[in-house]
């Protein structure tokens, strides 16, 4: 017999399916509020506790802070927060009402001189930020804050008067990409695919196309790649129903989302493309990256568990 206190034997787990050990590392290392979305969209979990958790990181001035969006740490409110924390409500189908009238007003408090988001105000300065985005005293509009979080209104049929010239700005900007990176059109597309003029997204998006694959913005063949080196079909539609998905064959897409099951790691979790600066970023991040990763696996119909 084993001496009294003695651990037991090590034993080989048995083979799960992705989604039991993801749930795993989810439970392991995720904040509560990548937990409560886990849970809202694999586990049968309800709306609520979504908003709960999420209301931990809301502002009296209607914005986000609270290393809501990990590269951004302290406690004052951030458009590329705010973006974040519109796209969880997006998810959970709570995007509108006076939640998201106070956003808008964070909006607009927060807006440049041509009506668009920066990513960054100078209220961060003093407070632990990635290198990779700066602090300045006059920051610029930037497509990669504003065009998702216009797509994402848009999508909820949101009207507020902030998203005017917003709107036209991303129009602006986006019809006269030449010279691009991957974030950049990605936010383009979260932007044309809930564009209310169909016509004129659809013309858009398919010229965006043609550019990200003449510049060689993504990797039609994942082997032999890393996922920080290259960004791949299934980064620009990350649904059947987005524009980015006529971008591809069959083929091309199928090889991408192999790829991209692959890339599931022994402790359950999907690593992330962020630039790591801080180890809480790198923590923080992962169960983001696993549980999109898992969205975009269903959504194409891939057997995740």
């Amino acid at each position: 017999m084993p001496e009294t206190g003695a651990s037991p034997l090590p034993q080989t787990p048995p083979a799960h399916s992705p989604l039991f050990r993801a749930e795993h590392f989810v439970w392991l290392t995720a904040r509560v509020l990548e937990q409560r979305l886990f849970a809202y969209h694999f586990l049968n979990g309800g709306p609520d506790p979504v908003e709960t958790a999420l209301d931990a990181y809301r502002n009296a001035d209607g914005g986000y802070g609270h290393a809501l969006e990990p590269d951004l740490r302290g406690p004052v409110s951030q458009p590329l927060h705010t973006a974040h924390a519109l796209r969880v409500l997006d998810a959970v189908g709570r995007c509108g009402g006076q939640r998201v009238e106070r956003v808008c007003r964070y909006l607009t408090s927060v807006s440049t001189p041509d009506g668009a988001l920066p990513a960054v105000t100078p209220a961060q300065r003093g407070y632990p930020t990635a290198p990779f985005l700066p602090v300045v005293d006059t920051p610029p509009s930037e497509l990669l804050t504003t065009g998702p979080v216009v797509g994402l209104l848009h999508r909820n049929e949101v009207w507020h008067a902030w998203l005017f010239r917003a709107t036209d700005f991303c129009w602006q900007v986006v019809e006269s990409l030449q010279a691009s990176h991957p974030d950049e059109i990605q936010a383009a597309m979260t932007f044309l695919d809930s564009a209310p003029d169909r016509s004129r997204a659809q013309a858009t998006a398919d010229r965006l196309g043609r550019l990200v694959r003449d510049r060689r913005m993504v990797a039609l063949d994942p082997s032999g790649h890393t996922p920080d080196e290259h960004h791949f079909p299934h980064d620009y539609a990350r649904t059947p129903g987005s524009l980015a998905r006529t971008w591809f064959t069959d083929d091309e897409m199928s090889r991408s989302l192999d790829f991209l099951a692959a890339e599931q790691q022994e402790d359950g979790g999907w690593p992330t493309r962020r630039r790591q600066w801080a180890p809480s970023t790198a923590l923080e991040a992962r169960p983001i990256a696993t549980i999109k990763a898992l969205q975009t696996l269903r959504a194409y119909g891939r057997e995740v568990g």
